[in-house]
């Protein structure tokens, strides 16, 4: 049985090591995005109130983790969505469609009542599997 290298992808955030978690970890083709937030790269908030705005921020943040661990959106075989409001569904989804239209993993939305921070109105996960490895 072949034996994978376990790769962490770090954005840097001062988290990662408090709590000890990585934004991201790949074993050979597979690459899984934790539970990522709307958090810019001053560790503020970004787009308070706007479920829309903090969904771009999110994929944009999972996006740069996939292009580091030498994928990207089109590997993508999976999104959760987890929403503090699921009547945002709809102005998250319209996000998540722009980076998503033509690859077309499959989705799950579900609501909790509420995150770490209060700002947030939404995380999103994502599980990709690298097309062409091992030559990635």
């Amino acid at each position: 049985m072949a034996q994978f290298d376990r790769e962490l992808i770090s954005n840097g955030t001062p988290m990662e090591v408090i709590v000890g978690f990585s934004r991201a970890v790949r074993v050979g083709p597979f690459m899984s995005v934790g539970g990522t937030a709307p958090v810019g790269p001053d560790g503020k908030t970004v787009g308070i109130g706007d479920v829309a705005v903090q969904t771009k921020c999110i994929l944009e943040i999972i996006k740069a983790a996939l292009e580091q661990a030498g994928s990207g959106m089109q590997d993508v075989v999976r999104t959760r969505i987890i929403l503090t409001n699921i009547d945002d569904r709809k102005a998250a989804i319209d996000v998540r469609k722009d980076y998503f239209a033509d690859v077309r993993p499959v989705d799950t939305i579900m609501a909790v009542e509420r995150f770490v921070n209060p700002e947030w109105l939404i995380e999103i996960e994502a599980d990709a599997v690298i097309a062409g490895w091992p030559s990635s």
